[in-house]
């Protein structure tokens, strides 16, 4: 789960980009980290849709163990609209942010010695437009379905293949977690039907790879195997839920007096629990008035007084979305600076 767009943008009418294309430019250090970068990144724009109106913004993590041969894979993170720094920083990137004590300086960085990218070259696209560093040029680019963000990860990974022939053989994969779950098949559809068309240049796809995904709505039953799974609920209320709750719809709360009790013991027992990580401590949900709770976290978090360690997941987001919008950041990571144009 996503909480934090890694940049927010508050444009009127026309946004117009200053500096020159960029693509594939490498990043040798990170501010935050002590010592240059033990594995290769790059970031860059690739303009995708009509006219390139759309610039996508992506960072390419290359394996650390055999590239040529390691698969590759392309990495959408929840959402939509949510950055895959949250991937690179908080489940198996190369580096993580480091959960000490805040105190007001840029937030600092750290090795991940279990990063998935040891193993395998990683692209990870601000998608749909409008996420992280992502942007359109034309009011009416900025906004697309899951359809039309489906084709413009298409055409950028034909774009992006094509300044990267040495991948077009290593096996690849689509993948992403959360509200990914809706996109990846779509995504890995559209490539499968490149494919079949003979479009160029050719994809050596293998399949799509999915982490927590949301798949249909209502689709919370999977809670109750998994909490037996984990030791969270004893054996005898497992094999009431399921004798009681496994037609039922837990989602919009079930109909059968068996299960509603059934659940509420399973409600009590796990109310502890933090539900997206549960080695975690329980922390507050993000409100439903997003860009008032971050504007509150942040003023928080400056406080160093306020959070005196930091422990949630959720601060772990506050401390990226101020580490990701310091501007000697955004410069290392070659993101483009933009003219707001406001006209009536």
């Amino acid at each position: 789960m996503c909480w934090l767009p890694i940049l927010i943008l508050i444009v009127a009418f026309e946004i117009i980009c200053l500096q020159p294309a960029l693509a594939g430019l490498s990043v040798k250090y990170l501010p935050g980290f002590e010592r240059p970068l033990p594995f290769q990144l790059e970031t860059g724009y690739i303009g995708v849709g009509e006219a390139d109106e759309v610039q996508l913004f992506y960072y390419f993590i290359k394996s650390q163990s055999n590239p040529k041969v390691d698969p590759l894979i392309y990495w959408f993170t929840g959402g939509p609209g949510c950055s895959p720094l949250s991937a690179i920083f908080f489940e198996f990137g190369p580096i993580t942010l480091d959960t000490r004590a805040y105190n007001g300086s840029l937030p600092t960085l750290s090795l991940n010695p279990y990063a998935y990218t040891k193993v395998a070259s990683m692209i990870f696209v601000d998608l749909p437009v409008g996420t992280g560093f992502s942007y359109a040029t034309t009011q009416k680019a900025n906004y697309s379905d899951d359809l039309q963000s489906a084709n413009h990860a298409y055409e950028f990974l034909r774009k992006w293949l094509i300044e990267h022939q040495e991948y077009l053989n290593n096996p690849f994969y689509v993948a992403g977690d959360s509200y990914s779950g809706i996109t990846v098949p779509i995504v890995t559809q559209v490539i499968s039907n490149g494919i079949d068309r003979g479009i160029k240049p050719w994809i050596n796809l293998k399949g799509y790879i999915l982490g927590n995904p949301l798949t249909f709505a209502g689709q919370d039953y999977y809670r109750i195997p998994f909490a037996h799974g984990m030791g969270l609920i004893p054996d005898e209320l497992y094999k009431s839920l399921v004798t009681n709750c496994e037609e039922e719809s837990i989602h919009n709360g079930p109909t059968n007096p068996l299960c509603s009790r059934d659940m509420h013991t399973f409600n009590w027992l796990t109310k502890d629990i933090y539900q997206y990580n549960i080695l975690e401590s329980p922390c507050e949900l993000v409100s439903n008035d997003s860009r008032r709770w971050l504007t509150e976290n942040i003023l928080k978090l400056k406080n160093s007084a306020t959070y005196p360690q930091v422990k949630c997941r959720k601060e772990w987001h506050d401390l990226s979305l101020i580490w990701a919008n310091d501007n000697n950041v955004r410069d290392v990571l070659h993101v483009r600076r933009y003219v707001i144009l406001i006209r009536n």
